[in-house]
């Protein structure tokens, strides 16, 4: 069993899935596979499960009780790592994951399929984590970037694999084995990590659960969710300033506290770090736009459930196209600069599919509908593995690396869970009128979010450019001072 990283070798893809790397690579890619699966499966298959065993009033609590559930778990990797080591923490979030989705196949009401929902989030955000926060120690420096392109590219598998399993499902009426066949790949993902990941290294976790952080984010989080699904504008326009206003104390907590949600120099004067979170924040947001793709693709374009899923899938397969092709770059400039083309690509995609969203529309138009969500997601890839390899490498430190790892995780997840929030309020404060001026509305909304990020992400490269210069040239005026005297 793997015990340290190989010696490193050339970085490429045949190198990453050579005998020493397969199995790790396998599991970090499968586990990530298995939770976006289960996004999409889940979306597809909820009016199934609704039919069946009714609780439609409890709808949008199927996706926000999984992702909550993903955000507070997410911020325990680092700690499940030290306690139970790396196979030991596999083993707890698989584990977790086949129970939640066993409970939700057995569901005789909505209320246990929520609770397996819950449970499913409980392991999900530490699978998830564990996929990004794993590459540190299990792989060597220079495949890490392949590694992290192809875990970030499970998303865009997830979101092919998942809309397909869930309409074949659907269409057979056997919702329940979709999430028996969940249960089944969890452990078959557990048997490989057994054989491939150490069980032997751990260490004592330092610091204390920060309780208080946990408090004030699940309560920002759970706030926003559920402003975005209530019908009472001034309800739910207080529960979304409830949310942002809760961001506050959670950073004023987070960043006193000895072990926070996010690593301590996250919030020291100068660091990189947190300008790398905000970035990759403001990119994911962008991305659940996908979330209400399919609606406006069969109400404005009148398309059919299967096509309208597949045009939402296609931001996630230019995804992980635009994460495949980015992971071979390896000079720092270009890294520095796939950040700042990234956003930029996925915020001139979006405006212009919103430009083409109108009533009633060609097939030429339809067809530039895929297109262009397709391109606007290879901005998605292109960015998304440089601002977590940025994280990484924002400290010489193992230890530290490791948690800026992981906070990139928990960053994506608490994101995610925003930008669905976000999304909601955009077409649930537009929609009446009409939904082609809902659908432009949106698009513009997370066109100028995603534009945002490539403008702070720019404005701090060349902070950094400039400080390393200035620092270069005091060295250079040092040095020649000593030589003078």
């Amino acid at each position: 069993m793997t015990s340290a990283i190989p010696p490193e070798t050339k970085a490429t893809w045949s190198a990453l899935f050579a005998r020493p790397h397969r199995g790790v690579a396998i599991v970090l890619a499968g586990g990530v596979a298995v939770y976006a699966t289960n996004v999409y499966l889940t979306t597809t298959l909820l009016p199934s499960a609704v039919r069946e065993i009714g609780g439609e009033q409890y709808f949008a609590l199927a996706m926000s009780g999984f992702l909550i559930a993903s955000v507070i778990t997410s911020m325990f990797v680092r700690r499940a790592i030290d306690r139970l080591g790396p196979f030991g923490a596999y083993a707890i979030a698989l584990s977790a994951f086949a129970v939640g989705s066993a409970v939700a196949a057995l569901a005789p009401t909505m209320t246990v399929f929520l609770l397996g929902r819950v449970l499913q989030g409980l392991g999900g955000g530490l699978i998830t984590g564990l996929g990004f926060s794993m590459v540190r120690l299990a792989m060597p420096e220079n495949l890490r970037s392949r590694a992290i392109g192809l875990v970030s590219a499970m998303w865009g598998v997830g979101n092919i694999v998942g809309p397909l399993l869930g309409g074949l499902f659907a269409q057979l009426d056997a919702w329940r084995a979709a999430f028996w066949l969940l249960v089944v790949l969890c452990l078959l993902l557990l048997l490989l990590a057994y054989r491939s990941l150490p069980t032997r290294d751990r260490r004592n976790p330092t610091g204390r659960i920060p309780l208080g952080s946990l408090i004030f984010l699940t309560l920002s989080v759970a706030s926003v969710s559920a402003g975005s699904i209530v019908e009472v504008r001034w309800v739910s326009w207080s529960l979304f300033d409830i949310g942002l206003l809760a961001l506050v104390p959670f950073v004023l907590t987070d960043r006193r506290a000895r072990e926070g949600v996010l690593p301590q120099f996250t919030y020291a004067r100068g660091s990189a770090l947190k300008w790398v979170y905000i970035g990759l924040a403001l990119l994911v947001i962008g991305s659940t736009i996908e979330t209400y793709i399919p609606f406006f693709g069969q109400a404005l374009g009148d398309l059919s459930p299967l096509w309208a899923g597949l045009l939402g899938a296609v931001l996630s397969w230019g995804w992980s196209l635009g994460g495949i092709l980015s992971s071979s770059i390896e000079r720092p400039r270009l890294k520095a600069s796939a950040r700042i083309v990234g956003p930029v690509v996925l915020g001139i995609g979006l405006a212009v599919y919103g430009l083409l969203q109108v009533a009633s529309p060609t097939i030429a138009v339809i067809i530039w509908w895929y297109v262009v969500l397709f391109l606007a997601g290879l901005g998605i890839g292109i960015a998304f593995v440089h601002n977590v390899t940025a994280a990484m490498s924002s400290t010489d430190d193992p230890e530290e690396a490791m948690q800026a790892s992981a906070g990139a995780n928990s960053v994506q997840l608490i994101s995610t869970a925003f930008g669905a929030a976000v999304t909601g309020f955009a077409v649930n404060f537009s929609i009446s009128s009409g939904d082609a001026f809902a659908s432009r509305t949106l698009a513009f909304v997370m066109a100028s979010i995603v534009l945002l990020g490539a403008v702070l992400t720019a404005s701090t490269i060349r902070r950094g450019r400039s400080a390393t210069m200035s620092g270069l040239i005091s060295e250079s005026t040092s040095a020649a001072s000593e030589s003078t005297s």
